[in-house]
């Protein structure tokens, strides 16, 4: 992917939540876990929410060309 549109918080949330590989599936596990937060959590629901937007609007061959391994040190 030319320009990785995600920022490192975004890559670092896939990373956790990519069990089965798929942007789909991705999407699905993102909306999942977004379901089980509360107001208290507004910037995990707003990363959330970012993220699942912009996973959207890439290919399958763009999402297969992320590097989703997670960079906690930063």
């Amino acid at each position: 992917m030319k320009n990785n549109p995600f920022t490192h918080e975004e890559i670092n949330l896939m990373s956790i939540y990519n069990a089965d590989g798929t942007r789909e599936g991705l999407i699905a596990a993102l909306a999942e876990m977004w379901g089980y937060l509360d107001a208290e959590e507004a910037e995990l629901l707003a990363l959330t929410d970012s993220a699942i937007r912009k996973l959207r609007t890439i290919t399958d061959a763009e999402y297969a060309a992320l590097d989703l391994t997670p960079d906690f040190d930063l």
